[in-house]
């Protein structure tokens, strides 16, 4: 336009030229003032995307946070269980001793009475006299056999003579 403005005879040319500058100016006033809305809703709209991916980014970060913690509590509650069930087995065990130790006190104790007293000297005393009782019964019983068992052969032979010689006259 300006070029066209330039090319035309002076009087329209002072005319077109001063509206081309004004025209211009304005130009260049709409233009800054365009910039500045541009970067001020630039500046805002970057301002927004700031804080929208900060807010997405706290939100990523507290549903992390929230799952760690939740694992974290989980872990914890099933640690605490593998502690009660220890515990509860400790004891279990510490009664079960205490139960042995009792047990063990109670046979120490009848083994020491037992070698205190001369209970066991003369149960070894009368052992050996129940042994030869035993074996002088033995042999008295075994004595006893021959001597009945000879009266009963001189008995059939003497029932034999006596009916031999009943039946021989």
């Amino acid at each position: 336009m300006d070029l066209e403005a330039r090319s035309l005879q002076p009087n329209v040319k002072a005319v077109l030229l001063a509206k081309l500058r004004e025209y211009k100016s304005d130009l260049n006033n709409l233009k800054s003032e365009h910039n500045r809305l541009a970067s001020a809703n630039s500046n805002q709209a970057a301002r927004d995307d700031l804080l929208e991916s900060g807010m997405a980014d706290a939100m990523s970060v507290s549903a992390n946070q929230r799952g760690r913690l939740m694992m974290s509590t989980e872990r914890l509650n099933e640690s605490s269980d593998r502690i009660k069930e220890s515990r509860r087995t400790m004891l279990e065990t510490e009664e079960l001793g205490v139960s042995i130790l009792q047990d063990l006190h109670q046979q120490r104790q009848s083994l020491l009475h037992a070698n205190d007293t001369n209970k066991l000297h003369g149960v070894d005393d009368n052992i050996s006299k129940s042994k030869k009782i035993l074996t002088n019964m033995s042999r008295r019983m075994s004595r006893n056999k021959w001597i009945i068992s000879s009266i009963i052969v001189v008995l059939v032979v003497a029932i034999a003579l006596i009916l031999y010689f009943k039946l021989s006259k």
